[in-house]
């Protein structure tokens, strides 16, 4: 089953770092990520020079897997320049567009 993430909630850091990445990076997550979509303060979760961006850098090299990050939300932030390699800036059509190529068959909001 191919999945995406919309990475919204305050507990998104926690839940990337401690569970889904550890999986993706063993192989055992048990579903296909083929994107995730950052919302809010979860953007800063992109930003080049931390370790959860590195290792999703790693991931997206690895695996295709899309990051995206709500233009919005960065642009507020003052970030949209300092996304790690590989994480793009958009809104829900530059998303659905993305997901849509990529065959998703489920969106899971954390």
């Amino acid at each position: 089953m191919k999945i995406a993430y919309v990475i919204s909630s305050e507990n998104s850091r926690t839940i990337l770092r401690d569970m889904i990445i550890p999986q993706l990076e063993e192989g055992i997550h048990g579903a296909e990520v083929v994107g995730m979509f950052f919302v809010f303060d979860n953007t800063y979760l992109l930003m080049e020079e931390t370790d959860i961006a590195r290792r999703l850098h790693d991931l997206h090299e690895k695996t295709g897997m899309i990051l995206l990050a709500c233009d919005k939300c960065a642009i507020e932030r003052e970030i949209q320049d300092k996304l790690v390699d590989g994480a793009s800036i958009g809104c829900f059509p530059v998303l659905y567009a993305s997901l849509n190529s990529a065959g998703v068959d489920q969106v899971i909001t954390l």
